[in-house]
């Protein structure tokens, strides 16, 4: 089955110019750390009936203020538990 000039020249330019796209992403290790860290310090103010977890929940405009809140609060001490 032969193909004409015209089509192989597009095909080629597809190949060569379009961007090479996957369907997975590339999670690095510290990203996963970091990623961990925010949850679990999430989960230990939930424990310890922290102020600002209350807070983060009921004020959804402000979430991501009080979730970085929490993730300097509470990072130190389940950065351990987020490497493993």
């Amino acid at each position: 089955m032969s193909h004409s000039p015209e089509v192989d020249a597009l095909t080629q330019h597809i190949l060569d110019e379009a961007p090479k796209r996957t369907s997975r992403t590339v999670v690095t290790r510290q990203t996963k750390i970091a990623r961990a860290t925010g949850q679990l310090a999430a989960v230990e103010a939930r424990k310890r009936n922290d102020p600002l977890y209350q807070r983060m929940v009921k004020y959804r405009e402000l979430y991501y203020k009080y979730r970085e809140m929490l993730h300097r609060k509470y990072s130190p001490r389940v950065r351990s538990k987020a490497r493993k």
